[in-house]
């Protein structure tokens, strides 16, 4: 269940919790067309701060520009609302969730002018995956479904009906006895997880996933900018599940799984079976970012 904050900032301003409602014939609610994003706000070493808000919110109206969805509020302007939503519900730590849809209006494919509404929450939620999961590593299974074709939907973008692909395939995986999926895509190359980007080590090297049929995760950009400052060699390529079998470390990134590290996939231990030395630097390194405890990386914290 998610824990109840006060406030919730809705098409301009910030009502009660229980208020937030909206129509059940809503158009993004029958057809799915609108878009998405998550945050993260960290209780930092000089108060609370939001983890790269520039980049989700230019990702957020890049997104509905895909869509072809006009926003009715400036980039500046949500960029202000999501702090305000923030401090208005005295969080120190907390998830963010900013939501562009179509409203109610005409009912069918096409929206003929309906009007767009904005929406963003704000409340306290710890591990995605679990303090166990980041701390030992998750069992994942690669499930049978496959990601989105790049002609099949916008892939580059965070649009709220194709999450029905990561519904489906985080039920089977979770029915199956494992804690996530792994995609492949339509040509049977390792793809992303439900909400997370994946990346593999082996022989010292830094493996990810090219960008066609996943989403350009920001934490995962994060990942790759922190192990080349750390003189960590980093490649986008494409991956076979049984190279995923045999890599010596294996990790999630994402806003919600944060650095994840995977200890097993499809029932084959993951190197030794757990977080792994560069694993274990990333994580490390991506949390005291977060907390505003490692130099160099101030510019992707926004103090509130």
């Amino acid at each position: 269940m998610v824990e109840e904050s006060k406030k919730i900032w809705m098409d301009g301003k910030l009502i009660n919790w229980a208020d937030a409602n909206v129509h059940v014939l809503t158009h993004t609610l029958h057809y799915g067309t609108g878009a998405f994003e998550g945050i993260r706000c960290y209780k930092a070493k000089k108060g609370s701060a939001i983890f790269r808000l520039k980049e989700h919110v230019d990702r957020l109206f890049d997104s509905c520009h895909i869509l072809n969805i006009e926003v009715p509020f400036t980039n500046a302007q949500i960029k202000k609302a999501i702090i305000d939503t923030v401090k208005v519900n005295k969080l120190k730590e907390c998830y963010i969730r900013p939501i562009v849809f179509i409203g109610y209006g005409a009912m069918g494919l096409y929206t003929q002018g309906n009007p767009v509404q904005v929406a963003i929450a704000a409340w306290p939620w710890g591990a995605y995956l679990g303090d166990d999961g980041i701390k030992n590593g998750i069992r994942v299974k690669v499930t049978s479904f496959a990601r989105l074709h790049v002609n099949v939907s916008m892939t580059k973008s965070k649009t709220c009906g194709d999450y029905v692909n990561s519904t489906l395939a985080k039920s089977e995986a979770v029915a199956s006895g494992f804690d996530e999926a792994l995609f492949l895509d339509t040509s049977g190359y390792v793809s992303e997880g439900t909400g997370q980007n994946l990346f593999i080590v082996r022989d010292g090297v830094l493996l990810t996933p090219p960008l066609p049929s996943i989403l350009e995760g920001i934490t995962r950009k994060s990942i790759m900018e922190m192990a080349k400052k750390e003189r960590i060699k980093v490649q986008e390529v494409n991956l076979t599940r049984d190279e995923v079998y045999i890599a010596d470390e294996a990790f999630f990134t994402g806003t919600a799984a944060e650095v994840t590290p995977i200890r097993e996939v499809d029932g084959r231990s993951i190197g030794s079976g757990k977080p792994g030395p560069i694993t274990k630097k990333m994580q490390k390194l991506f949390f005291n970012i977060v907390k505003g405890e490692a130099k160099g990386y101030n510019s992707w914290l926004s103090h509130i």
